[in-house]
């Protein structure tokens, strides 16, 4: 079986243990020097950005090191929502973008993203490309630093450039073009923004400042390097929802460290995720005529059914943003969303962007008079995690009857049993119209699976 650096979002890991340990991204900038030459050649610069964590310059320090000798030419934005790298990488016309970030999680983890102009979310070909440079020059045991052609590299250097405020000014005058038209939706409103103390923090106020008459109140916009996700944000939007009800805000969102996700609180503190946010996106005039919608074998059914009833389909896909953003490409529709939040309007942009999503959700609240966001009833989810050491496959065997028999006792519901993409863990999940039955189900198959997991 091929090694593989990826999962379901780009490569995560906690900071100084592989591959985000200086050797290992050493190696790794060297395989993605050497995979970018081969693929896009030598004419345009690498954009690269990242989120606030204190790990952020390290990693981009290391990675450079890598890159430079291959001269191939960086183009350094700095602190950055991951949509404004993307967005910038096709504004630039620039092949490759690249984010250091670990979007949700603690900041003791970080990671890596990638954009390709053209196709977004590096192809899995690519992604198998560069992992295998990367453990071929692993395997060959050579120190990174005396790894490169000397003969070659002290003539043939890439140029680094800085563009840090630059990058963020475009991104936020970008976005804002889309709702140039009518800034007045947001006129005479009560907004709580909870920035997670992420890259958001830094572009909230130029964006939503924007908007005639807005009464905004800012959360958790201070980062200080630590506290990137830290009991707030899309994780944790208990505090936004206290805010809401404290301030009697008409609205708030809560959006992750990386700002290509958010949640929705209405002004009664309910919480609204990417499912919600696909219903009521699917009522905006803009969308109305979208005859389907992408969500993930995660959406809820009742999704399912709001849609139906507005003859419109759900298309499912595998889990993670990449496989929302192709399929919206292939089947050339405009909505797609995760239940975590990430939200694509790929009118605006193929990839999740927290505040245009916020943004549209606003505007749809306007023009449909839907304040209380009233979406769907949602049939009960459980959710349970297993953690694992080792990714047994699940798709035959003894694991697999285990699963299917799970299914025989769900009349209305189903299962997904799925590894994580980014943590040694199983994820099971439970739908079922009963809550009870549903967390019945969910605790026997945890108990069995964990029993043949070890």
């Amino acid at each position: 079986m091929e090694k593989n650096l990826f999962g379901t979002d780009g490569i995560r890991a906690k900071v100084g243990e592989f591959p985000l340990d200086i050797d290992s991204l050493i190696l790794l900038g060297q395989a993605i020097g050497l995979w970018a030459q081969k693929k896009y050649g030598l004419e345009k610069p690498i954009v690269i950005g990242n989120d606030t964590r204190e790990s952020c310059d390290f990693i981009k320090s290391a990675l450079k090191t890598g890159i430079l000798p291959h001269k191939l030419d960086i183009l350094d934005v700095g602190p950055l929502v991951t949509p404004g790298i993307f967005q910038i990488v096709k504004a630039s016309k620039v092949d490759l973008g690249i984010v250091i970030s670990a979007s949700h999680n603690p900041y003791e983890y970080n990671g890596l993203k990638f954009f390709d102009r053209k196709k977004g979310k590096l192809s899995r070909d690519d992604e198998q490309a560069i992992s295998d440079l990367f453990f071929q020059q692993l395997t060959a045991k050579k120190s990174p630093c005396n790894s490169f052609d000397i003969e070659t590299i002290y003539h043939s250097f890439g140029i680094e450039t800085i563009q840090k405020g630059i990058a963020e000014f475009n991104y936020c005058m970008d976005l804002l073009k889309e709702f140039d038209k009518d800034t007045t939706f947001l006129a005479n409103k009560k907004i709580i923004v909870d920035c997670a103390y992420g890259a958001i923090s830094f572009i909230a106020e130029n964006v939503f400042e924007e908007f005639d008459n807005a009464n905004i109140i800012y959360l958790h916009d201070d980062p200080d390097g630590t506290n990137i996700n830290q009991n707030c944000g899309a994780m944790h939007p208990e505090k936004l929802q206290k805010a809401v009800i404290k301030h009697k805000a008409d609205i708030g969102f809560a959006f992750d460290g990386d700002g290509d996700r958010v949640v929705v609180v209405n002004r009664h503190g309910e919480i609204k995720n990417g499912d919600d946010i696909l219903a009521l996106l699917s009522t905006h005039p803009k969308y109305q005529k979208e005859k389907a919608v992408v969500g993930t074998i995660m959406s809820n059914y009742g999704l399912d059914a709001f849609l139906h009833k507005q003859n419109k389909k759900l298309i499912r896909t595998q889990v993670g943003d990449k496989h929302i953003a192709q399929a919206l490409t292939k089947q050339k529709l405009s909505l797609g969303a995760e239940p975590s939040g990430h939200v694509i309007c790929r009118d605006y942009l193929n990839t999740g962007d927290g505040i245009f999503a916020a943004l549209r959700v606003a505007e749809a609240a306007k023009l449909t008079d839907n304040w209380d966001l009233k979406t769907f009833e949602k049939f009960p989810q459980i959710n349970m995690s297993i953690p694992v050491t080792q990714k047994k496959d699940i798709t035959t065997g003894t694991l697999a009857e285990i699963i299917a028999q799970a299914q025989t006792n769900l009349p209305a519901g189903r299962t997904v049993v799925r590894y994580s993409g980014t943590e040694p863990i199983l994820r099971v999940m439970v739908e079922e119209k009963e809550e009870k039955t549903a967390q019945a189900v969910c605790a026997t198959l945890v108990e069995r699976l964990q029993k043949e997991l070890g």
